[in-house]
């Protein structure tokens, strides 16, 4: 499965299409964030990518999880979004 890593900088249409892309591809991407900024760039994304999807058919679900990261040798808390047909 495809890592898309989200940042508070992340525009959410980019991030938006490579979410579709990666669905239609796969059947499911996963995305991971840190920070309050991140999380909410990528809930955007997931919202946008719906709106993308939905008129071929293909309705998205997310599931959403802790998870643990490095980053540079520091261990954080991520959020993990599943993205699913």
């Amino acid at each position: 499965m495809e890592i898309l890593k989200i940042s508070a900088k992340s525009n959410p249409k980019s991030v938006a299409g490579a979410i579709a892309a990666v669905v239609e591809k796969n059947k499911e991407a996963e995305l991971v964030a840190i920070g309050a900024g991140a999380v909410n760039q990528a809930a955007k994304a997931i919202a946008i990518a719906r709106g993308y999807l939905a008129p071929r058919g293909i309705d998205l679900s997310t599931v959403i999880a802790f998870a643990k990261v490095d980053v540079e040798g520091i261990e954080k808390t991520a959020m993990r979004f599943i993205v699913k047909v």
